[in-house]
């Protein structure tokens, strides 16, 4: 047997030597041999990378470093004396990490349930018979057949093959079908070998007998697969963004506690182990225990929202790199346009013809003028018709119900030829039937063309279609107003003109011609297929999706660059990339050839400039990515081929699609597409951004709380202990872990503030917590309610005859004071919860009571701090007592000022500045 070789060494290989050097015959192989080389090459299958087991993925949700601040913190609480704070740390902790863990799995089970595998079954010749067998025990040496419609198991050298027309576009991004034969031609770039076939493609058209070279992951699609494997997962922005910020909260609390120790021991003079408990209590105090849950819930909302638009995210920290994301390398077909091959213009020597509708539905016209045409009125166009679909092998399955895609058995060029003779109200059967079929000389990529024989009203007539410059080379005739004429040099130019116009728009041409035969003749292709009357041209393209304008445009607005990294032609690429708006034409459209010259200095510097990558090998579209990350660049990738799976690995976020993405392209893929649309790339940029500031808000709001939970403390030690602590630490975690988690969460639901997709990306080495947040939240909300907080402590001291009783032994009056002190922290917390909502815009603009989830965390903190109050057993374990009236006037004057002077702070940021 042989040894492991790629299918395109074996193209010029002749038959008879290959069949000796697999050992194997036109008749198969034994049962005997195949089980041999099941136990030697293994089976026909593409193995997934390793993945970890459900356990190490649960616990790798209590092990980030945020999750062990808290375990850390828990054990701080519980030796400074304080079991119930340990416990409500650890149980914040656990709840989190089950979350997580349920949320990731349950993304990771919907992805799976996207997975499109290999074919699973290929009849083979075995023993002599014709087998169907599972496509996973296809081994080197198998006879296998092809058949329109069939995916392709393994990568195969063809024995024989009629009109076979390959699908390649898992392998080359490029969308139109390769044509197959027999006869080996090296072909334009990789995996065009004429004679060799290759896993995870499809056979649009004909069908072909194979032998098998290559199977499982030693196919090109296996190889590819594995490069995707071999990568380490990258640490999102996100992940390193939070570990940032837990060294931030770390370094300031224990900074605070040692300052908190220092004082108790020599302004105080606190004995040391009081001291020290007194200092955790202030560490413990200043870590946001409700952070992990709360960044969690808001990645989770943010993948929900994802979801219902179309974009299913498999790891929640990818939620936030999306809104980081500066460039965009998005695949042509499918993704930027609608893989639906559509026919928009015809070209007569009489006359230019629009063709209006889009896709594989009949839902457009062909117009005559002003008037749409109907089948039967002009010669010359009705028979360029009759030959579109007449010279056609492909069925169009029109949609069941609405919002469902057409189903074609054959290729996209012959569906759109279909749907053009639907718009001009053709009946295909009743044609078919008139005009029956004689015999056929299928397409190959040596002539270029197809023809059938036809007999129309007892007369043999050849109908061809073809690429035009081989088809105009043996007409000698052209029709033009319905007459015959001979074809002259003059109207060659007219013809080749009008196709380099075409062309120029990036749009493809399919010449159409006949020739009347002889009944008595021998139809022989060679005698056939010369002295054609020319007919025409039919001008078709893959039309851009409707949405992708808007979506390019929110794109530029928002600073984000796109790239199209593409393996379809350069012509096609720079039109489509034109037409939508993504480059000027002065952009530099770079061939995967030109690329594979190029130095990375030379690519350094063509990506600081408009490009284009056509024709591009999967390794180049992986250089392309990293190239761009060393410049400090964002990158989001776009594929569907397991070409794009090493790029979509290696990007920050790999976007895949669910419709069309092969298995290794969902796999490698951070984010899959449900509807292969870049528009929803656009939309979970939005949410990525939206997602990021929510995070923010989330950090003011609950920042803002620590000062006047710090302010108490500072006024125990200043008074040297005079003054009793105005908050216990009990009541300090309701706070963290109580009144402020679901107005917390509200605010992880907020929607995009107006304006998000107008601001540029946020820069590479921005952090969450940055200057603004900490000076608005410590230096605005938090000393305000500092303030605030401090008078209602001093206000219900007064009231009860301080200083002249002693409060500390007062028992009622001491515990009513620190419920003050408490309330009035929850009320100006109510008022931050409204105020973080936007950074700039106002309130108002937003709706006050549009985010029911902050208004339901209102009452609750409402309701909440009623019950600690008023029932008895919460009084005893938080130190609290009811409030009476004057107090409660204080606290309800609190929320609207709060709320008004914040947007009058706001009104003057938005000002615009002379």
């Amino acid at each position: 047997m042989k040894e492991f070789k790629t299918a395109g060494d074996y193209a010029q290989v002749p038959i008879k030597q290959l069949y000796q050097q697999f050992e194997t015959s036109a008749a198969g192989l034994s049962s005997h041999e195949v089980q041999v080389r099941l136990a030697t090459y293994g089976h026909n299958t593409i193995q997934r990378g390793q993945r970890q087991s459900q356990f190490k993925l649960f616990i790798k949700n209590f092990t980030s470093l945020m999750a062990i601040l808290l375990w850390i913190s828990g054990i701080i609480a519980l030796f400074a004396g304080m079991l119930e704070l340990a416990i409500a740390i650890w149980a914040v902790n656990l709840i989190n990490g089950v979350f997580s863990f349920w949320q990731e799995h349950a993304a990771q089970k919907a992805t799976n349930s996207l997975r499109q595998m290999l074919p699973a079954y290929t009849q083979v010749l075995r023993d002599g018979q014709q087998q169907q067998i599972d496509a996973a025990d296809l081994v080197p040496g198998d006879i296998f057949t092809i058949q329109a419609g069939n995916s392709i198991s393994a990568d195969a050298y063809l024995i024989s093959a009629t009109g076979l027309q390959v699908d390649e576009s898992a392998l080359t991004g490029e969308s139109v079908p390769e044509s197959k034969s027999v006869i080996y031609h090296p072909g334009d770039g990789k995996f065009a070998e004429t004679n060799i076939v290759y896993a995870g493609t499809t056979a649009a058209s004909g069908n072909a007998q194979a032998i098998a070279l290559n199977t499982g992951m030693n196919t090109e699609f296996g190889q590819i697969a594995q490069l995707t494997q071999n990568q380490r997962p990258n640490v999102s922005p996100l992940q390193k963004e939070l570990n940032h910020l837990t060294q931030q909260i770390s370094l300031l609390a224990i900074s605070i506690g040692v300052l908190f120790f220092i004082l108790a021991i020599f302004f105080v003079h606190y004995p040391i182990a009081k001291s020290f408990i007194f200092a955790l209590g202030m560490i413990v105090a200043f870590i946001p225990e409700g952070l992990l849950p709360t960044v969690t819930l808001s990645l989770a909302q943010g993948v929900q929202r994802m979801a219902k638009k179309h974009a299913l995210v498999k790891d929640l920290s990818s939620v936030e790199t999306l809104g980081e994301t500066t460039v965009i390398c998005s695949d042509k077909t499918g993704t930027l346009t609608q893989n639906q091959m559509t026919i928009n213009h015809i070209w007569l020597p009489s006359g230019d013809y629009v063709v209006s509708g889009q896709g594989y539905v009949n839902n457009g016209q062909i117009m005559l003028g002003q008037q749409p045409y109907i089948f039967g009125q002009k010669h010359d166009l009705d028979l360029l018709l009759q030959i579109s679909v007449l010279n056609n092998n492909t069925t169009v399955k029109a949609p069941a119900t609405v919002g469902e895609q057409a189903k074609i058995l054959g290729t996209p060029t012959e569906a759109a030829l279909i749907i053009l003779a639907e718009k001009a109200q053709l009946d295909l059967s009743t044609l078919q039937t008139k005009l029956p079929r004689q015999q056929e000389f299928p397409f190959d990529s040596e002539r270029k063309r197809m023809t059938t024989i036809q007999l129309v009203n007892g007369q043999p007539v050849a109908y061809i279609k073809g690429a035009l410059d081989g088809l105009l080379a043996i007409s000698t005739t052209i029709l033009d107003n319905g007459q015959v004429r001979n074809l002259t040099e003059q109207d060659r130019r007219h013809i080749l003109a009008a196709n380099d116009h075409y062309a120029a728009a990036g749009l493809r041409s399919l010449a159409m011609a006949y020739r009347e035969l002889n009944p008595q003749a021998n139809w022989t292709q060679a005698a056939v297929e010369q002295g054609l009357t020319f007919v025409g041209l039919t001008i078709m393209a893959d039309p851009p999706r409707l949405e992708i304008y808007a979506a390019v445009a929110k794109c530029h607005a928002a600073n984000i660059r796109i790239i199209m990294v593409t393996g379809d032609s350069a012509l096609t690429a720079k039109s489509i990339a034109c037409k939508i708006g993504i480059t000027s034409d002065q952009a530099r459209v770079v061939t995967g050839t030109e690329l594979a010259n190029m130095s990375d200095a030379d690519l350094k510097a063509a990506l600081s400039s408009e490009l284009i990558f056509a024709r591009v090998a999967p390794e180049q579209k992986y250089r392309v990515v990293t190239m761009l990350q060393s410049m400090g660049e964002v990158v989001a990738s776009t594929g569907d081929g397991v070409n794009d799976a090493p790029a979509l690995k290696k990007a920050d976020i790999g976007v895949a699609m669910g419709m069309t993405g092969t298995d290794v392209a969902k796999d490698a893929a951070d984010m899959i597409l449900t509807d292969d649309n870049f528009a929803s790339i656009v939309a979970a940029i939005e949410e990525g951004r939206t997602v990021y500031s929510n995070i923010q808000k989330f950090l003011l709001y609950i920042l803002n709380s620590n000062l006047p939970e710090a302010a108490p403390s500072v006024i125990f030690l200043f008074s040297r202990g005079l003054i009793p602590l105005p908050l216990t630490v009990m009541q300090i975690l309701t706070v963290d872990l109580g009144t402020d988690m679901l107005p917390a969460l509200g605010l992880g639901a907020e929607r995009s503030e107006p304006g998000i997709m107008e601001q540029p990306p946020r820069k590479h080495n921005a952090h969450l917590l940055n200057r603004r947040i900490l000076w608005t939240a410590f230096g605005w909300y938090g000393l305000i309610a500092a303030v605030l907080s401090t008078i209602g402590y001093f206000l219900v001291n007064y009231a009860n005859d301080w200083p002249q009783i002693n409060l500390a032994a007062s028992g009622g009056v001491y515990q009513q004071a620190t419920t003050m002190t408490l309330a009035v922290i929850i009320f100006c917390q109510i008022a931050a919860a409204l105020n973080c909502r936007t950074q700039y815009s106002s309130l108002f603009k937003i709706g006050l009571f549009s985010n029911r989830k902050i208004i339901g965390g209102i009452v609750f903190e409402i309701l909440l701090l009623l019950a600690l109050m008023y029932l008895p057993t919460l009084q005893l374990i938080f130190n609290t007592a009811p409030l009476h009236g004057a107090e409660w006037l204080y606290l309800l004057a609190i929320p609207l000022p709060l709320l008004l002077i914040e947007e009058t702070r706001k009104y003057w940021l938005r000002r615009p500045v002379n």
